[in-house]
This record gives C-alpha cells, structure tokens and sequence, in this order.
C-alpha cells in the first residue's frame, strides 16, 4: 500500500537519508501535500522542494509542501485535514522516517 494523499511529515528525522526516497515514493502515489512539523521544519521543507524540482524539466514533478514552525503534531494534522487540493484527496497520514 502506498502513502495516503495528505501527509504529516513529523521531524526529527532518524534517518536523514530516508528522505529522498520518501518523496520519491510521494512522487509515485500521487502524494498531494507535505506539510512539515517539528524542529527544523523549514530547512526539511525546503530540501524536499528541492529533490521534487530536481532539475526542473519534468513538469509533472509537483507536490504542494507546507512547514508548521512552532505548531503541534494535532494542529498539522488538523491543518492537513481541511487543506483542499483537488478532487479526490481524501485521507491523511502521519510519517516519521
């Protein structure tokens, strides 16, 4: 099964080389949005735009990120709920990598 359509990415990362092929793996089910919480939520924000842009020619490379300085894991969660993408992207889930 893959990633639901709405992820919590919630910091700090164990595994800081598991990121990559986490938004690759968002890539490949359609992931709509990341929003980051926890400390550092910025910085990981920000790398993650990065390897989704990658070298910018691929177009279809697009997923919405959000970072949630200072807020908690609920009011993500909460703020992940109600956030409206398209059609269709129903569900959220809470990551830790």
């Amino acid at each position: 099964m893959g990633y639901l359509p709405k992820i919590v990415l919630c910091l700090p990362l164990t595994n800081g080389a598991a990121l990559e092929p986490f938004v690759e793996d968002c890539l490949r089910d359609k992931v709509a949005l990341i929003a980051v919480v926890g400390d550092g939520c910025a910085e990981i924000e920000e790398r993650i735009d990065w390897i989704i842009v990658g070298d910018g020619s691929d177009k279809s490379r697009f997923i919405v990120t959000t970072s949630h300085p200072g807020e908690t894991v609920d009011e993500v969660m909460e703020f992940a709920n109600f956030w409206e993408g398209e059609e269709g992207y129903e569900g959220v889930q809470k990551v830790m990598l």
